[in-house]
């Protein structure tokens, strides 16, 4: 997967995320779309983590390839 593909993916993502935000508008979200958008949450963390890890690696001389997606626990407790 390269960047590009990665970005791509996060398009997707944000597009659920958004038609998810705007249903919850006035009515909320139902248990099962909770779910979901914790889900799209942690995965777009992911792929961004991702894309960070490979622009970094290709700054600095490596292959940008050995990048891997981490676990969503692991992304989800960083701190800003």
């Amino acid at each position: 997967m390269d960047d590009k593909d990665i970005l791509a993916r996060v398009d997707e993502l944000v597009a659920e995320e958004r038609a998810l935000r705007d249903r919850s508008t006035g009515h909320g979200l139902g248990t099962d779309e909770r779910v979901r958008l914790n889900d799209l949450e942690a995965r777009l963390d992911q792929c961004w983590d991702l894309l960070r890890q490979r622009r970094a690696r290709d700054e600095f001389g490596t292959d940008p390839n050995t990048a891997t997606t981490r676990p969503a626990r692991e992304v989800e407790g960083y701190e800003s």
